[in-house]
């Protein structure tokens, strides 16, 4: 028999998850404790769990995120706040482990396609394992995206003149070499974000030479890798599930003053921000020039170096800034339009992702094919026009787990509804005193605008000038609206 056929039986589960990353995990561990009844699976592309942890092996992977309000809400954070990739995948096992949960992962499942069926009320899967090349065939009730937001498979890396002219290695952060010799070369990291900040202070020191070439400068704030309420907390023998929670709750109630602020008062932010850093990097050092961005703080993630590390190396000559465009590609460099020349052994494009919408997956609703970008959300999880699925898609300006466990809650709550009133299909779909309503893009380009949202705006669904009908990007307001959903509101529309 050809190994990319199949007599194995189509499988029925009454969820099935997509993706064993840290949404996943989190749908999971709430369908198995709130809906306990329920059948499910977990469909994983990749060897083991983890998405985001198990794709990116750049040296000194870590959160951007506090693991206070990054880790879940049901199981204790114990370490510091800003957490090595493996100490988050470690965390993500012991859910696991605790939950049970490995029977229901099927790891090196590929989705190729997802139909639904008016007719069955049901949503028909196919997926190609890895590993043999078998293709496998599913159907479930509901199902449930926690695949994230971009392409695992590769990275974004601009297409700059005579690329190909270099003869070092050009390397992207997400497919990382395991066995790139690093010593005695000389490296220019492209970018300047979070990950190209975690990368260069993890090279320092292990290189010749490592330079951050920016195009123009992201706004950071650093301090302690430790929370002191936490510390002190501990040291009064206050039980874990409180540190977690009290702990939870003070950050997030600080990052949501630092946002508001933010807005309110931007110029005052900005330098309380530069404050940090002269501090850092001394009066003499071009912080104009190499971190002062032109856009206000949060209108692109600001990025929290922890102890300060990227500017120690910076201070201790280890490596460097430069801010300047790229002309060209040389044979072993970069030439900048300034007319200075980057001598490189190794360069890094730390330039982003590549959106991907529902894991670029292909959908069709009764044989017609779906296009994502022509519906509009529900509260950022469901869409007009696609029944029985719920996207899970995290916060800008907070820990995307926060709202993996509101999802978890809402569509428990979904499920137990539907099972009450025999409902087999469930749609958003406008309400009348919805019709006309003003619509726009997932995010306006001037509250978040991010290279790789930019890119792939047109790939979103559109949102309305109504809060029902919007991501809010704004945890506050979710934490109030999700739990006070009134399933019974017209803009559910049920099929028995």
């Amino acid at each position: 028999m050809d190994k990319n056929t199949t007599d194995t039986p189509t499988e029925y589960y009454d969820v099935l998850i997509i993706g064993a990353g840290i949404s996943g995990i989190a749908a999971a561990h709430h369908l198995q404790e709130q809906c306990p009844d329920k059948s499910f699976a977990i469909l994983e592309a990749k060897e083991s769990f983890g998405g985001t942890w198990l794709t990116h092996k750049y040296p000194g992977v870590r959160s951007d995120s506090d693991l206070h309000t990054f880790g879940y809400r049901f199981k204790p954070w114990t370490g510091a706040p800003i957490a090595t990739g493996d100490e988050i995948l470690a965390y993500m096992k012991s859910v696991i482990d605790d939950d049970g949960l490995q029977p229901h992962i099927r790891y090196q499942h590929t989705v190729e396609s997802a139909s639904w069926s008016s007719e069955e009320n049901l949503w028909t899967i196919t997926a190609r394992r890895s590993d043999t090349g078998q293709s496998l065939r599913f159907k479930t009730h509901f199902l449930w995206m926690c695949q994230g937001y971009y392409q695992h498979a590769e990275g974004y890396t601009p297409q700059w003149q005579s690329m190909s002219s270099f003869k070092g290695q050009i390397i992207h952060p997400q497919t990382w070499p395991e066995d790139l010799e690093t010593a005695g070369k000389k490296i220019v990291v492209i970018g300047s974000g979070a990950t190209a900040a975690t990368l260069i202070p993890a090279l320092a020191g292990k290189c010749a030479h490592v330079t951050m070439l920016q195009r123009s400068p992201t706004w950071f704030t650093t301090g302690r890798n430790a929370n002191a309420m936490a510390e002190e907390l501990r040291l009064l023998d206050i039980d874990e599930s409180w540190v977690h929670e009290i702990t939870r709750r003070k950050v997030l109630r600080d990052q949501a003053l630092f946002v508001q602020r933010t807005k309110e008062e931007p110029e005052k932010v900005k330098s309380d921000l530069l404050a940090v850093l002269r501090e850092h990097l001394g009066n003499d050092f071009d912080i104009d020039t190499h971190f002062t961005p032109r856009y206000r703080p949060w209108q692109q993630r600001v990025a929290f170096i922890p102890e300060g590390d990227l500017f120690k190396a910076v201070r201790e000559g280890l490596a460097s800034v430069v801010t300047d465009e790229i002309d060209s590609f040389t044979t072993h460099g970069i030439q900048l339009k300034s007319g200075k020349h980057l001598d490189a052994d190794i360069i890094v494009t730390a330039t982003g992702f590549n959106l991907s919408v529902l894991g670029d997956i292909s959908f069709t609703i009764d044989g017609e094919p779906l296009n994502f970008g022509d519906t509009i959300t529900y509260r950022g999880m469901m869409f007009t026009g696609l029944p029985n699925m719920v996207w899970v898609f995290g916060y800008f300006r907070a820990s995307w787990t926060l709202r993996s466990d509101m999802v978890g809650d809402f569509v428990c709550k979904l499920l137990k509804h539907m099972d009450a009133n025999n409902a087999r299909k469930v749609t958003t779909e406008l309400r009348p005193e919805d019709e006309g309503m003003t619509l726009g893009p997932w995010i306006h380009p001037e509250d978040f605008n991010p290279g790789y949202l930019a890119r792939g705006m047109h790939l979103l669904p559109k949102q309305g000038n109504k809060r029902e009908w919007q991501h809010t990007h704004d945890y506050w307001l979710d934490k109030d609206d999700f739990p006070a959903i009134d399933l019974n509101d017209p803009i559910f529309s049920y099929a028995r």
